[in-house]
């Protein structure tokens, strides 16, 4: 009962804090389709994907780190726990300046590289550049909210999370709404949540059971260590960033701007219920990590079992209300009312949202599986998932069955994804039962 306890408070917290930012996601796409309509929307999911890089790295760094933090620290060596911060943060800061000075002089050139043009590539443009000038932030946030979490304060790690993502919507309407900031608004509100975020994080100095601290000793050991502990993280979140540039693509084929005004509806929804899994995956892994560190092998099979059948029934209900409410929810976006948008959308929800059945399973098992040193598998799992299956997916089934297809290689990918993710577990209970 006991474990139940720990489970329900971090992944419970944990999936609130990942809500509130989920709520931010849903925010911009909401405040720019009102504002800017489904040009705005299509600048918006053209430029977007380059957050899911940023944040895929930054995340391989900090769950990655927090990994090797938790397990040492369980381990009672507070020395080695703390270089892996230390490593974690440097390492950080480093990538988030690389693509700062990339970001202000090159954002025009990238936007139309993702397929932007015309008005549409200078609203991007504007997008793509402070959003990569504010990397620094983003990174040193992803990385410190996961230590202190991972360092028993997942309470003040969710509070940063809600505050921050709170503050974004209201500065989104203030900024674009009150101001009349445009696209420009939107960034500009995005971009302050991570320094919002970080100034709550500070507080955690002042927790008097923190063994969190930033040392001077470096080993370059822990660098290799971390980028191997997180680099599943890294596939996982690099996939969005993939998916969201080969749909764009593909519909942008299909049906023009529309299309992809369409997709910026079922893309940025995805990213919500995606935030929730993660949250679940994530808030679990200080325990897990835990539990394998003690060799607890009950225990660990218990939070196992708690977070799968938590993400099903999660599941249920999401792609429930979805199926019921397809064009209820897209009218949210659709400020125009355009019945193109309305009709591709809602169709789309209703194929696309299959394939979370399968998503939660396959992000609570890899989170799982970094916090048990399985990388190789978790590895495995998120590449197939973010690459190898999605991209030969996409462009497949939409040569065969049109927009339709391009909806169903979701779903498609993530079934495939989760028979192999199913037999790496089985496999690996094998092993240990031998």
């Amino acid at each position: 009962m006991k474990l139940f306890r720990e489970f329900i408070k971090y992944a419970g917290l944990n999936i609130l804090g990942m809500v509130s930012i989920a709520l931010y996601i849903f925010a911009d796409t909401f405040f720019v389709a009102k504002a800017l309509g489904s040009d705005g929307l299509a600048a918006l999911n053209f430029s977007i994907s380059v957050f899911p890089f940023i944040s895929a790295v930054s995340l391989m760094l900090g769950i990655g780190g927090s990994s090797i933090y938790v397990i040492n620290l369980s381990r009672g060596n507070i020395e080695k726990a703390n270089r892996a911060f230390t490593s974690a943060i440097r390492m950080g800061m480093i990538f988030a300046f690389i693509i700062a000075f990339i970001g202000a002089v090159f954002s025009r050139q990238i936007a139309s590289g993702l397929g932007a043009s015309g008005h549409i590539l200078e609203m991007a443009a504007i997008y793509i550049k402070y959003m990569m000038i504010f990397a620094p932030a983003y990174s040193l946030n992803h990385i410190v909210h996961s230590f202190v979490r991972s360092d028993n304060s997942p309470r003040l790690a969710m509070i940063a999370m809600v505050v921050s993502s709170i503050s974004n919507v209201v500065l989104d309407y203030v900024f674009m709404f009150i101001f009349h900031w445009g696209i420009f608004g939107a960034v500009i509100a995005t971009c302050l949540a991570p320094l919002i975020s970080l100034a709550i994080l500070v507080f955690h100095a002042f927790n008097q059971e923190r063994q969190l601290s930033y040392i001077r000793s470096y080993k370059k050991y822990y660098d290799r260590s971390i980028i191997s502990m997180g680099f599943p993280t890294f596939v996982t979140d690099l996939a969005s960033a993939i998916s969201l540039i080969v749909f764009n693509y593909v519909t942008l084929g299909l049906a023009g701007n529309i299309g992809v005004a369409s997709y910026a509806v079922i893309a940025n929804l995805a990213m919500v219920v995606t935030c929730i899994y993660t949250g679940l995956g994530r808030g679990v892994q200080p325990l897990s990590g835990r539990e394998y560190a003690l060799g607890n092998r009950k225990n660990l099979n218990k939070l196992i079992s708690y977070a799968l059948i938590s993400s099903l029934v999660v599941t249920i209900c999401i792609y429930t209300f979805s199926y019921l409410k397809a064009e209820y929810i897209v009218g949210f976006f659709n400020e125009e009312g355009n019945k193109d948008i309305t009709l591709l959308a809602a169709r789309g929800i209703r194929i696309y949202f299959i394939g979370f059945f399968f998503a939660g399973l396959n992000i609570g098992i890899t989170e799982l599986l970094v916090s048990m040193e399985e990388s190789r598998s978790a590895f495995i799992v998120s590449l197939l998932r973010g690459v190898v299956l999605i991209i030969p997916a996409v462009i497949f089934l939409s040569s065969k069955f049109g927009i339709d297809g391009t909806w169903a290689s979701y779903p498609v990918t993530e079934f495939l994804s989760f028979l192999l993710a199913g037999y790496l577990i089985y496999r690996r209970e094998r092993k240990i039962k031998r």
